[in-house]
């Protein structure tokens, strides 16, 4: 499985022609396997500004695949919690979509776990693909789970194709501690290994793979978002994945919500963004005794191609009925945003977090409030609030809980929540917070009092209100010395569903409570340097330029099934890239069977 690296960046710039090659046009004696993935879909089902949603991305991966019928499909997980129409079904229609993909595997996200572990078996029965995860184990049996297998051989065009799965250890602190409490998140890169070798030594009953890809939860970061394969992959979990591990040719990611298409230590790595925005595509290169000559990691970014997918219709009309049997419940309207409540979380509490905290304050009588960024999802938009946009808003079935806390572990709470890398920025009420963002993480409050002025103190205890997520350590917060904790066991999205209807009208207010002070370096002035006399210039006046005048005429040429850009403009003398520009593609790799192309003909 040892890849020629030499050759990437020749590949860079045919990575994504490969998803279109046929065999016709491949060299007798090479075959090219497709891995096509996606990731974090999170129920995202209809179709949005960004989102293909069921439908489209059904037409999608089938266009993919009818362009090189030696695919495999996988997901990388985050398959189903966040969207109302997945959530009040536990995930049917998400299953019923996955089943019209023809996946084959799914890596095991922390988000599956928010509804426990019972509904694994019955998700890959329904769905027709397996879990897999090599590194979650049964702290009772010492075992891997059973509902999930280490990893799955099979076989395209005569070629073994290894899949390992992984699940990210942030799985501890990214759901409900009492979901995961029976089970132990072992090291990816020692958990892959083992099965690595456990395949390469030929212990499974398909025999030695010829390719081994690990399917993946574990988070990967690139400056470039899967435009550039030389940019670096980031990430601690990733690079201790392909760096401290033997044989993998390829790594699926996700958890990290972007585009990645690069290397780490030579092995490929893709991540596919979310929400079924965008494919994630490893090609695959063998030579004719099946030995691995080239992983090139590609992203299909289809947020701007969306309106050129045609839908695909079974699909279409699976979710216009599952549409029709809930939209009594996701069509409610509740109440009207008269201003869009923005979710920016990134630096400030978020003008949603505000409103949520105050909410969460008012329903119990607490002083107080806290709430992790990642636990609301998406902003709400100006205008009608449906009881489907506040599960988008809220998909996660948090309870309020109440406690007592002293005001040294609530500064410690906040200090927590803000700039927290892994999370966003954790959104409060009840406080004003002054912080400095260029000091140390956990150490960036400058200043903090009370809403009328009233200094923190530290000693005393103050009435907070929280999520059930984070009193059990979700996200990292340590709730540990808090006293007189009580579950009220109330959602927290039915009491803002209650808030809305209750008041009818929301409105966006700003957040006026947290200020943002930078630490000031007086810069040192530079010399300011002796003038230098020089002669001055001699103007001599510049000959025009002859203008070139080419007379150009157009054909025009009907894409065939099997075509991709770069072998059409071969034929007329042209590179894909002036081929697409002369015609105004959005995306050079995304061309379409009956699709017409403008030809210059000089």
């Amino acid at each position: 499985m040892k890849k020629i690296r030499q050759i990437v960046v020749f590949l860079v710039t045919l990575s994504m022609i490969f998803s279109m090659f046929v065999t016709s046009y491949a060299a007798d004696e090479e075959k090219v396997i497709q891995i096509i993935s996606f990731n974090d879909l999170h129920g995202a089902l209809a179709e949005g500004s960004s989102d293909m949603g069921w439908a489209k991305m059904v037409a999608a991966v089938n266009a993919v695949k009818e362009m090189n019928p030696n695919t495999v499909v996988v997901s990388a997980g985050d398959n189903f919690q966040g969207t109302a129409m997945s959530n009040l079904t536990h995930g049917e229609p998400v299953n019923e979509m996955m089943k019209q993909l023809g996946v084959t595997v799914s890596a095991v996200g922390n988000h599956e776990f928010d509804w426990g572990t019972n509904n694994f078996e019955k998700w890959a029965s329904d769905g027709g693909y397996d879990f897999l995860a090599s590194n979650i184990y049964d702290k009772t049996t010492g075992n891997p789970v059973t509902w999930a297998s280490p990893y799955k051989v099979v076989t395209v065009d005569g070629v073994k194709i290894g899949l390992i799965g992984i699940a990210t250890p942030e799985t501890l602190t990214k759901t409900k501690a009492e979901h995961v409490a029976n089970l132990e998140f072992k090291d990816p890169a020692v958990a892959t290994q083992v099965w690595i070798d456990y395949l390469e030594a030929g212990n499974a009953t398909e025999g030695i793979p010829d390719i081994i890809i690990a399917v993946t939860h574990v988070g990967a970061e690139q400056e470039s978002k899967g435009t550039d394969v030389t940019v670096a992959v980031t990430g601690t979990d990733i690079e201790n994945l392909c760096t401290n591990t033997k044989g993998l040719d390829g790594v699926i990611t996700g958890h990290t919500h972007t585009s990645v298409a690069g290397y780490i230590n030579d092995v490929a790595v893709v991540q596919a963004y979310k929400q079924g925005r965008a494919l994630g595509q490893l090609i695959v290169t063998l030579n004719a005794d099946n030995t691995v000559k080239s992983v090139v990691p590609a992203v299909l970014d289809y947020t701007k191609d969306k309106e050129q997918l045609v839908a695909d219709e079974t699909a279409k009309a699976a979710f216009d009925q599952w549409n029709k049997n809930l939209s009594p419940i996701l069509d409610e309207k509740l109440g009207v945003a008269t201003g869009t409540l923005t979710h920016d979380n990134k630096s400030n509490v978020s003008v949603l977090g505000k409103w949520v905290c105050e909410a969460m304050a008012e329903a119990t009588g607490a002083e107080i409030a806290l709430q992790n960024g990642g636990g609301l999802r998406t902003e709400i938009p100006e205008g009608d609030i449906t009881y489907g946009l506040m599960y988008t808003v809220m998909p996660f079935d948090n309870t309020l809980v109440t406690m007592n806390m002293t005001g040294s572990d609530i500064l410690k709470a906040v200090e927590h929540g803000i700039d927290l890398p892994t999370a966003g920025f954790g959104s409060f009420s009840g406080l004003k917070v002054e912080y400095d963002p260029t000091l140390t993480y956990g150490s960036k409050v400058t200043s903090i009092t009370l809403m009328d002025g009233t200094t923190l103190d530290m000693n005393k205890t103050y009435k907070v209100v929280t999520n059930d997520f984070l009193v059990t350590g979700g996200d990292g917060y340590d709730f540990s010395g808090a006293t007189d904790i009580v579950d009220t066991f109330i959602p927290i999205r039915d009491m803002l569903v209650d808030k809305v209807k209750a008041e009818v009208n929301i409105s966006a207010v700003e957040v006026d409570y947290v200020t943002i002070k930078a630490s000031v370096v007086e810069p040192i002035p530079e010399p300011i340097p002796e003038p230098i006399s020089e002669p001055a210039p001699q103007l001599v006046p510049a000959t025009p330029a002859t203008p070139v005048i080419t007379q150009t005429t157009e054909t025009i040429y009907i894409v065939q099934p099997g075509d991709v850009l770069w072998i059409i403009a071969k034929k007329y003398n042209m590179t894909y890239e002036e081929l697409g520009a002369y015609n105004k593609l959005v995306n050079n790799h995304l061309i379409y069977p009956n699709q017409k192309l403008l030809i210059p003909v000089k």
